[in-house]
């Protein structure tokens, strides 16, 4: 039960960081504006933004690494 738990959690993490790429790359983002709940508006909105930070914490600890290097 507990592992099933924290497979789910970390499978939405994934879910969330591949949305903040997508924010990042193209500007696409979920239209949260339709969703009719203001309470559940609100917790998408930091359902996404953790997606954010774990997408900047990714970026850093991936520039900082010998395997990884900017082509820009």
């Amino acid at each position: 039960m507990f592992g099933k738990l924290i497979h789910l959690s970390i499978d939405a993490l994934i879910i969330s960081a591949f949305l903040a790429g997508v924010k990042r790359t193209t500007g696409l983002t979920p239209a949260l504006a339709q969703v009719p709940n203001k309470d559940i508006r609100q917790l998408l909105r930091s359902y996404l933004e953790f997606g954010e930070y774990a997408f900047d914490f990714a970026v850093v600890i991936f520039g900082r690494s010998a395997s990884f290097e900017r082509t820009r």
